[in-house]
């Protein structure tokens, strides 16, 4: 396959599986983070995002939408992907000696390290939606962590949760790339 027709399939899948569980992941790290202490708020912070991906694996196969999916072979753009999966965790080794001098700087490091994948997403996708979730996800994230000091576990999930339902509905309306024509020779 050509670049151009790899892209095509990934995109073919409106990919809402890993947003919704996002969604979910950072709604009960926000609600949890208006209910307990700083400490244990960044506990369930960590939880909560950890969780993201088993959540997203679950509602991949409930909307068949299969993130992992032993009956298909990975192509080159779901193995760039995983990498760029790999690349925003790797940002941990930024977040957790951060967290340690500063644990309200938790919502923060979390909520941009793990909106580091819309970026390359939406180049592979080939729509617009993955620059807009990763760019307007840590700006505002900035913005939410200055403007609110003393409700960071509350201000900035909530701000997440408003890019994804942006993002979930923009995804699950964007036009798909056409299926290959396999009658043309």
């Amino acid at each position: 396959m050509t670049l151009s027709e790899l892209r095509a399939d990934f995109g073919r899948h409106r990919m809402l599986a890993m947003p919704i569980a996002g969604t979910i992941g950072w709604t009960a790290a926000g609600i949890l983070g208006a209910l307990l202490p700083v400490k244990a708020a960044a506990l369930a912070m960590f939880i909560c995002v950890g969780m993201v991906f088993l959540l997203g694996v679950v509602i991949g196969r409930l909307i068949g939408e299969p993130i992992i999916d032993s009956n298909r072979k990975n192509s080159e753009l779901d193995n760039l992907f995983l990498l760029t999966v790999l690349m925003a965790n790797l940002v941990w080794a930024i977040a957790v000696p951060f967290f340690l001098i500063e644990p309200t700087s938790l919502p923060l490091t979390l909520g941009i390290l793990s909106g580091l994948m819309w970026v390359p997403l939406s180049w592979m996708i080939q729509h617009w939606i993955g620059l807009f979730h990763g760019i307007a996800r840590t700006v505002l994230i900035v913005a939410a962590w200055y403007l609110f000091p003393d409700h960071r576990f509350v201000a900035i999930p909530a701000v997440i949760v408003a890019i994804y339902a942006i993002s979930i509905v923009v995804l699950a309306t964007r036009r798909l790339p056409a299926p290959p024509d396999l009658n043309a020779a």
